[in-house]
């Protein structure tokens, strides 16, 4: 074995192994294998044109090397970024931890109670620091939040308002740049208008719904909201805020002004600048749009004893519900980052983040009055941590860069300065020296913090805030460590077992990529600094996107969106724009297999397209009849096809060139889906097919970890003739030459994680990457294989075999009153995360290995899959005691005094000799949704207050 080759390490299956598998699949070679999956006339005729691997030494230091080619400065730039202390035992117990990074989305809520209860916490904290009654378990960023934000307002406009047609939404003209460009983005496929204007020119017409304003402004002057929000209210104009979560320790919250909606970043409670993200926006809003809200929301629920459980709230999945008529696509969040920011207000609890927020508004009153002493004007009256002071810009730029230091320079005659927690008395007085040697006079020296503070009576919190006992016991490292230690034994991610989840891919997330995050030198770098102090991020960006552009046979690539809903809606504003660049912007027709993900028609719908379902035939491909027939009948207004290649079956349709054919041929362009991009890479490519723009997972095919739902980076690749559209930052010049408005905050989206698909790529190399898929390929192949005779496989291609991921139909057992549910929950007691439930198809489960497993864990799966079927088998009539019924088993039901089942604890808890070897608990027993939805809590009280809910 090559102890130096990391494909060794990353593809499960080894050389040993392949005879034995390639056997039970009944062919002689994986080339003979992929032959029958893959359509011959898709098939790469070359090698993937990338460098060979380097060993995970190599790439470490090569890392390394690139490390020190940014120059980490202090920085004072604000505009929704500052820098923040991460506290050591949440970065080496989260950050690091792979029982937190490599666990999935939390829709088993029985083997997901420690991420729950972490995201409880952070809607608390954000409840009350708002002021707000529901928040929301995370977004993207803060400029998607504040889209996010109007895009609610616009959908709950009264009957009146939509029948005058009031379409109009104010803009503060204090609003950050990066979050008008993407309001920009968002509104106008929506019919909305944008009204950008200082707040005091605003007239409160009725032709408003909404207004959106910056609280402390962009340039850190804290303005009193209260008349503006009353006079808003009095006219049916609803407000959104946008806030900064620290500054609320020392502000009046929005809530407590009139706000409707509350949104921000909570990057700053010790989550690293890393270049733009990854970040947690938050959400808080009022109780009257819970049905509402986008993304996700935890909720508090019972279990089958009646004990108290968490889980998501049935409303956060609403794209899969409503498709074309959701109002948000949002379907990753930030989850890792939203439990360590969760972590963080945990850790420090109200008296800490008091202090923090102390000391950085003294921190900038003491700079304020030393910069006065020297005859500067300093023009916010009122401010939380920034300064706007009258200066010339190019004699402190100069200065301040020659001791390593940024500010904002908002044009020739003014500074903004942002200070933050990690500000001494030492870097005040290197600050004051700057602004004294450009005036040439002598430093005024600082010794102490000023106690005064410029906020207002009428703008200074007196309410209190984040009282609940989980924010008031953990204050000590020991405390802390076992808190979290507490909450990822109630998780079952990656470290544990294999999750076999179809569709969402979760393989391995190597340490060696995962080691980087952790630098200072990517983790500490400001997404607006000046390039040429990111000289090691740009030049892994800029690899990173040539490797994807090699790999999708595309010509450009934007890294811009930071989840897979919006590289959807990013593909689709980009196709938008070509056809208004050619006069034919009346395009409007989306047309989207019925087996699309949910994302796909909510997507198409934002970006202003009008959805067309076309059906699938009895195999589970595209029905290539409906999709002619449909394609032409609306070949005036065809706009796009939406296609997931191979299909959401699990199926390489052979038909893929002639369905993007027919698109073409009627006016129309090609989006991919890049969900099932793992099937593809070094093989085939969305170029091949066709396809004309394709987003792609980088948390599923090239390795960014899950993060319980989150972080995820959707970026898209284009055709030659749309690269020119592929969208802008205000800031940092990215994108084509007509690109199209921001679709992130940052220019780059979440640059940090990035590295993790750039460090995946050059350790696989050209031969590596076909390697993982054909192994991804092989190990689902040989699951088929094996659970074929006791499961039904519900779609083939037509050569019989499944891509990288297959459908057992579960659907028979209903003659047994088992459910597909039952099934799921019963895997937990095999120590088994469920594969996908009921998608695509409804009383199914959606199982793909990826690459990373090893055969060993592969038949482990299978027999706990075979030996749930004989449990079925033995139900003799529907039975509500059968052990699928009660499952999952928890250690306190089974050491129960009592035992009243049909069965044993035995065979309830150690099903197979292999589940005593590594035995995962579920923490509660199997919980109740619907009691739930009808109880909607979304905040962590007593637990007294749960139990008489």
């Amino acid at each position: 074995m090559k102890t130096d080759s990391f494909v060794t390490r990353h593809v499960g299956p080894q050389e040993e192994d392949l005879n034995s598998m390639l056997g039970l699949i009944g062919v002689s070679t994986i080339e003979e294998l992929i032959a029958q999956t893959v359509p011959e006339g898709i098939r790469l005729k070359n090698e993937l044109d990338l460098p060979p691997a380097m060993s995970e030494y190599e790439y470490l230091g090569h890392l390394k090397t690139l490390a020190r080619k940014n120059k980490v400065f202090k920085t004072y730039i604000g505009l929704g970024y500052n820098e923040s202390i991460t506290p050591s035992v949440i970065k080496r117990n989260i950050l690091e931890n792979p029982g937190w990074y490599t666990a999935y989305t939390p829709y088993q809520a029985e083997i997901a109670q420690g991420r729950l209860e972490a995201l409880l916490n952070f809607q608390t904290m954000l409840c009350d620091l708002t002021g707000m009654e529901i928040a929301n378990a995370s977004l993207l960023d803060e400029g998607t939040a504040a889209a996010e934000a109007m895009s609610m307002l616009f959908s709950v406009r009264s009957r009146d308002q939509k029948k005058n047609e009031a379409i109009k939404f104010f803009v503060s003209d204090q609003v950050l740049p990066q979050t008008i460009s993407i309001l920009k983005s968002h509104a106008e496929p929506l019919g909305i208008e944008l009204c950008i204007d200082s707040n005091e020119n605003f007239d409160f017409s009725r032709a408003y719904f909404g207004a959106l304003l910056q609280y402390p402004g962009k340039f850190g002057a804290v303005y009193n909201y209260s008349e503006f929000v009353a006079k808003a209210n009095e006219n049916e104009i609803k407000v959104a805020v946008a806030a900064d979560i620290l500054s609320l320790v020392n502000l009046t919250p929005p809530g407590e002004f009139g706000a409707e909606v509350v949104v921000g970043t909570t990057q700053r409670f010790g989550i690293p600048l890393g270049y733009g993200g990854p970040h947690a926006a938050y959400f808080a809003t009022k109780d009257a749009y819970k049905r509402n809200i986008p993304g996700r929301i935890i909720g508090v629920t019972k279990d089958m004893d009646g004990r108290v459980g968490l889980r998501m709230a049935l409303q956060t999945r609403e794209q899969h519900i409503k498709r074309d008529k959701a109002t948000s696509n949002i379907c990753t969040a930030q989850v890792l980052l939203a439990v360590m920011a969760g972590m963080y207000a945990v850790y420090h609890g109200p008296k800490g983040l008091k202090y923090i927020a102390d000391k950085v508004h003294h921190s900038t009153v003491t700079l304020s009055n030393a910069l006065k002493k020297l005859g500067y004007q300093q023009n916010n009256a009122s401010y939380f941590d920034t300064l706007l002071i009258e200066a010339d810009a190019a004699k402190v730029r100069t200065l301040a860069e020659a001791q390593q230091i940024n500010f904002l320079y908002p044009d020739s005659t003014k500074v903004s300065i942002s200070l933050n927690e990690t500000v001494s008395l030492s870097d005040l007085n290197t600050i004051v020296k700057i602004f004294a040697d450009a005036v040439g006079k002598s430093t005024v020296e600082i010794t102490e913090l000023a106690e005064e503070t410029t906020i207002s009576e009428a703008n200074q919190r007196v309410s209190t805030f984040m009282e609940n006992e989980v924010f008031n016991l953990y204050h000590s490292e020991t405390e802390l460590m076992r808190y979290i230690k507490k909450l990822e034994r109630k998780d079952l991610s990656l470290n544990h077992s294999m999750i076999a989840l179809g569709s969402c891919t979760m393989k391995l997330n190597a340490a060696s990529e995962m080691l980087p995050i952790s630098w200072e030198e990517w983790g500490n770098i400001h997404p607006f600094v000046p390039i040429d102090q990111a000289a090691g991020y740009i030049e892994v960006l800029k690899e990173l996107e040539h490797q994807l552009n090699v790999i999708t046979g595309f010509a450009g690539t934007s890294l811009q969106p930071n989840s897979g809903a919006q590289g959807e809606f990013s593909g689709l504003m980009v196709i938008r724009a070509y056809h208004d660049s050619r006069g034919e912007g009346h395009r409007n027709i989306c047309l989207i297999p019925a087996s699309a993900h949910g994302t796909n028609p909510a997507s198409a719908a934002l970006a202003g397209f009008k959805v067309v379902v076309t059906k699938t035939d009895e195999r589970g491909n595209i029905d290539l009849q409906d999709l002619r027939d449909k394609a032409e009948k609306y070949k005036d207004e065809l706009a796009a096809l939406m296609v997931t290649y191979p299909s959401t079956h699990g199926v390489f349709e052979s038909s893929i060139k002639e369905i993007t054919e027919i698109i073409h041929n009627n006016g129309g362009q090609v989006y991919m889906d890049g969900a099932n991009m793992n099937a593809q890479v070094g093989l085939t490519n969305p170029a091949t097919i066709g396809a004309d723009v394709c987003h792609l997972n980088l948390h599923k095919t090239f390795s960014i970890p899950h993060g319980g739902g989150g972080p995820g980076v959707g970026p898209i690749c284009a055709a030659p003739h749309l690269v020119e559209f592929l969208p802008s930052n205000p800031i940092i010049k990215t994108g084509g030459e007509n690109a199209i408005e921001s679709i992130s905050s940052a220019p780059f989206g979440s640059a940090l994680v990035c590295l993790i698909s750039y460090g995946y790529i050059k350790m696989l190399g050209r031969n590596g990457l076909k390697k993982s898929t054909c192994a991804a390929i092989l190990n689902a192949n040989y699951i088929k294989s094996k659970l074929e005779g006791t499961f039904e496989i519900l779609y083939t291609g037509e050569k019989g075999r499944a891509a990288h991921e297959m459908i057992i139909d579960c659907r028979s057992f209903k003659a047994k009153g088992i459910e597909v549910t039952d099934i799921a929950k019963r895997l937990i007691d095999y120590g088994f995360h469920a594969p996908t439930v009921s998608f695509p198809v409804a009383g199914t489960l959606m199982i793909e290995p990826t690459e990373s497993e090893s055969v060993a864990e592969l038949d482990r799966f299978c027999e706990a899959l075979i030996a749930i079927k004989n449990e079925i088998e033995q139900i003799t009539d529907i039975d509500a005691e059968n052990v699928l019924k009660n499952a999952p088993h928890t250690l306190r039901m089974v050491t129960a005094d009592i035992w009243e089942y049909p069965y044993s604890r035995t065979e309830a808890a150690y099903p197979l000799a292999y589940v005593a070897e590594n035995k995962f608990w579920p923490t509660v027993r199997r919980v109740d949704e619907a009691y739930g939805d009808r109880n909607l809590m979304c905040t962590c009280p007593p637990i007294e207050a749960y139990m008489e809910a």
